[in-house]
């Protein structure tokens, strides 16, 4: 009997807004939201936005006013709709007007005379080059006199063509939030993220820990560009450039595998799989696949799946930029008929499927936490979705290494299969919808849509419902399809669909004939099955089937039977109650972030090595070793 993972918690951020309990996806539709829904968001976006807090069970804006959560829309709603999604790159990252470079000059002699300037005798450099002459001075301080031309470089700006981007809700400091030592930007939002994804599934993390055998648990994330700021391998790569110090930190926490790391060692204190993989803009699908096949292979009973992203460096953006992968403000301005005094809708930068001159970059970190579904049952776990599995696919021969290719029609049509052959083609064709890849580039509007096509032509489906969530918080790269599961869940939540609100209408070369993309949001009813796209860069396709909560507490009921879903019924209760205690410390920005450094660390003289297991310390239960013998036959 294969396990069936399942999703029980879901964490992070991105420029929508926190995860947990839907807050990203609910910015996202905020204007098809009821009063209640939409009030609890405003909240919660005020105070991750840092514009109001707590003091002595009050709420108050940063002058030390009073605010009733009835004013935060009316006081602060502008500032909030404005500080989130896709907008102009604030200055937090760089100045896009003016963004920082050196200018190459040759300075030359002019009427015959040398250039002859003064310095300390310490910046001079080693060795000092033949065409200089050098006479000391007082004071430590040295006489050059070059008779040859000299080349420099000065600190400059130049105006970014590149201005808008995904970015965090203005305001949101992750770094405030606990001892984060200097950290990159990436991992102190992978801090975030795995505190809100293990807390928003109301249950007690050492509990899961001590509900099963500690290698029974697993960590699976990574990041494509890795850690690119200062703190990062951005700044180990440019400081000497600079004349800076190369830190004792940038290299190894500007690693990709980071994020995996920092949760094992910080947060969760896991032992059990550690598990990282790159692959483009598919690469938390890709950490995903493994954890699912690792819990339907019984090797893992608790996944933690994740992914981290913030790129918005001007290093970054320039080299897609370079690649004619960005949009940007000529091509913005040419979309809209725009002089070149106007300035562009940077909101609406980003338009899957519509008329468009290329993708958006983002940031976010997405965590999700499955288990299996017996143990699920077991800790009354709340359940928000399946993922039966996740297909990838490559593109084989190209000339183009990040042309399109093959592998997404694999990908597709084998999710689509797998639906049809678990609930059958009627709810295939009527209740299922594609998060899409999306990258808002012209080839990618054409290419997608044509495989969505080909596959509702193959599945006989007449108007497939599609949504594109880079159209809101921009293209993050490895979290990427995390941000779309974010909104697949929502969706099931919710039932409603965001339409691609930043396009006027669906492109003319998009193949639609089949699928029904709209530019605004609608009521789409309960929705079985989501399936979320991934069409990367090298031939990185991937395609996960997700079921909706109701489906797959239908499949526990006909697996475990009904004493089993009325006692989980029972044991439920008291974590939805938890997760309620949660969401509401979470809207008022009461975090509490876990940071374990150092506190819980195992001493090596405390680990029981047995013939048949191993017993750690802070573990109710042993590491049994399998003595099963696979190959017996050959001996």
């Amino acid at each position: 009997m294969t396990a069936l993972p399942v999703i029980v918690g879901m964490g992070g951020i991105n420029a929508a807004g926190r995860t947990s309990f839907h807050q990203g996806y609910r910015r996202i539709v905020l204007d098809a939201l009821n009063a209640q829904d939409r009030s609890e968001t405003f909240l919660g976006l005020a105070t991750l936005m840092n514009l109001v807090r707590v003091v002595d069970g009050q709420l108050q804006d940063t002058n030390g006013n009073n605010v009733e959560q009835s004013d935060i829309e009316a006081r602060f709603g502008e500032q909030i709709i404005a500080g989130t999604l896709i907008r102009k790159i604030e200055k937090e990252h760089f100045d896009a007007d003016a963004t920082p470079w050196q200018q190459k000059m040759t300075l030359k002699t002019s009427d015959e005379n040398a250039i002859v300037f003064e310095t300390r005798a310490r910046d001079l450099p080693s060795p000092v080059p033949a065409s200089w002459k050098v006479q000391e001075l007082e004071g430590k301080k040295v006489k050059v006199t070059i008779a040859a031309e000299l080349d420099v470089k000065l600190d400059s700006t130049r105006d970014n063509p590149i201005k808008s981007a995904g970015q965090f809700p203005t305001g949101f400091d992750p770094s405030i939030m606990y001892n984060s030592r200097y950290q990159p930007r990436g991992l102190q939002a992978t801090i975030f993220a795995a505190n809100d994804a293990i807390k928003s599934t109301g249950l007690d993390w050492q509990r899961i820990m001590n509900s099963v055998e500690p290698d029974k648990i697993g960590t699976y994330s990574a990041s494509v560009i890795g850690q690119m700021d200062d703190k990062g391998l951005g700044g180990l790569v440019k400081a000497r450039q600079q004349g800076d110090r190369v830190s004792t930190k940038q290299l190894a926490l500007g690693l990709n595998t980071m994020s995996t790391d920092f949760i094992n060692a910080y947060v969760t204190g896991n032992v059990g799989t550690t598990f990282s993989t790159s692959g483009a803009c598919a690469t938390f699908l890709y950490n995903l696949r493994a954890a699912v096949n690792d819990i339907q292979a019984g090797r893992t009973r608790v996944a933690v799946v994740a992914s981290v992203e913030c790129a918005i460096t001007p290093e970054v953006v320039e080299g897609f930029g370079n690649m004619s992968a960005l949009a940007n403000v000529e091509g913005l301005r040419r979309l809209d008929n725009l002089s070149s005094e106007q300035e562009p809708n940077y909101r609406k930068s980003s338009r899957p499927f519509g008329e468009n001159c290329g993708f958006t970059l983002g940031e976010g970190a997405q965590v999700t936490i499955l288990m299996d579904d017996a143990l699920a049952l077991e800790l009354g776990a709340d359940i928000m979705g399946s993922v039966p599995d996740v297909f990838v696919n490559a593109d084989g021969i190209k000339k183009s290494i990040t042309s399109p290719g093959p592998g997404n029609y694999i990908t597709m049509a084998k999710s689509a299969a797998l639906a049809t052959s678990l609930l059958g083609k009627e709810a295939l064709q009527n209740r299922s919808f594609i998060l899409a890849h999306g990258s808002s580039t012209p080839q990618n509007r054409v290419t997608e849509s044509l495989i969505y096509h080909k596959v509702a032509q193959t599945f006989a489906i007449d108007s497939w419902k599609v949504t594109a969530p880079k159209a809101y918080v921009g293209h993050t790269i490895a979290p990427a399809s995390g941000d779309q599961l974010a909104i697949a869940l929502g969706v099931f939540s919710h039932n409603i669909m965001p339409g691609i609100t930043t396009i006027d209408k669906v492109a003319d070369d998009v193949y639609a004939d089949h699928l029904d993309i709209r530019n605004s949001h609608y009521d789409c009813g309960d929705m079985d099955i989501a399936f979320i796209n991934s069409k990367g860069f090298g031939g990185n396709n991937a395609t996960a089937t997700v079921l909706s909560a109701k489906v797959t507490l239908q499949m526990l009921a006909k697996r475990h039977g009904e004493k089993a879903m009325s006692d989980y019924a029972d044991k439920n209760t008291s974590v939805v109650a938890a997760q309620n205690t949660y969401k509401a410390q979470a809207d008022l920005g009461k975090y509490e972030l876990v940071y374990r450094f150092g506190d819980g660390a195992i001493d090596d003289n405390d680990i029981v090595i047995g013939e048949d297991g191993i017993e750690l310390p802070g573990f109710d239960k042993a590491i049994s070793f399998n003595t099963t013998n696979s190959y017996q036959d050959m001996f």
